[in-house]
């Protein structure tokens, strides 16, 4: 009989030959053993397949796929997905380390919680509760809006129920700025488990992406009033407003600092969320608001 692992373990790669394997070592010294170890590279063109086709041939647990063409980030996460056979997804990023007790104690948060559909980890302190606990749809927009923040954790941190991963159909195809889309979009339709630090570490080096966040502002922006905008969002509309004040502040407090420091790249970056923001029509959650 073929026992399908509980957790399937995704690691999506690109020209990481550096990094690749303490990533995959992590996850063999895993405390936690019922998992598959799915890698799926993107079209590397230095030794990233080669390193991940030895560990392939020494633990039965790896399956690599190598695409022919590259497909990109949040597109090959979702590749990855589809190979996927265990009950759980857990994305861990080829330069990313999971710690030894990290994946049977996000397995437990989430074994604990039947009813969340996904779970967050590496989070600050949330002051007079303890981790785990789950935050309804409700909870966790007010949580992220209007508390510490939660949408804007990498996919390293997260862990989800499979069948709630392919009930949004997966990651949306934009580069940088899917996985905020995917913390918004989750988080409408299912509770989210929060966890602690301690389970994953999440590397920072000089050939990420992250160094190139700021050109995405506008983006991050445009999700988020995606989102609060949907009639399925919990929030009511003069939470809405209050969020759309805040924002209208930050960015003129950004737009003020750039003009000061002759920082003209960050006055029009500001400027045009600034703008963007002001003009977010709010007559159809006003709508939904009269509704309830």
């Amino acid at each position: 009989m073929d026992i399908k692992p509980l957790v399937s373990v995704l690691m999506t790669a690109y020209n990481r030959d550096n990094y690749l394997a303490a990533a995959i070592e992590s996850v063999l010294a895993s405390s936690y053993t019922n998992f598959e170890l799915i890698i799926v590279d993107d079209g590397s063109v230095d030794n990233t397949v080669s390193i991940a086709r030895e560990y392939k041939e020494k633990d039965s647990r790896i399956q690599l796929y190598v695409n022919e063409l590259n497909l990109g980030d949040y597109p090959n996460r979702n590749k990855a997905a589809s190979y996927a056979k265990g009950r759980y997804i857990k994305y861990l990023d080829s330069d990313d380390y999971l710690y030894p007790f990290g994946l049977e104690a996000m397995v437990a948060n989430m074994e604990a919680f039947p009813e969340a559909g996904w779970g967050l980890c590496s989070l600050p302190p949330p002051g007079q509760q303890s981790y785990p606990f789950m935050l309804t749809p409700a909870a966790a927009y007010e949580y992220h809006f209007f508390g510490p923040g939660l949408f804007h954790k990498g996919p390293s941190t997260s862990i989800f129920r499979k069948e709630a991963f392919q009930g949004v159909n997966g990651f949306d195809q934009q580069r940088m700025v899917s996985d905020v889309d995917m913390w918004h979009k989750l988080a409408l339709h299912y509770p989210v488990v929060l966890m602690g630090n301690g389970l994953v570490w999440t590397r920072s080096h000089e050939k990420q992406e992250l160094a190139e966040v700021d050109r995405y502002i506008k983006q991050y922006e445009i999700i988020k009033w995606k989102y609060l905008k949907d009639p399925a969002c919990p929030l009511t509309v003069a939470q809405l407003r209050s969020i759309r004040n805040k924002r209208l502040k930050r960015y003129m407090g950004f737009i003020l600092s750039g003009i000061k420091n002759l920082n003209f790249r960050q006055v029009s970056d500001y400027a045009k969320c600034f703008y963007f923001v002001s003009k977010v029509n709010l007559k159809k959650a006003l709508n939904k608001d009269i509704a309830r």
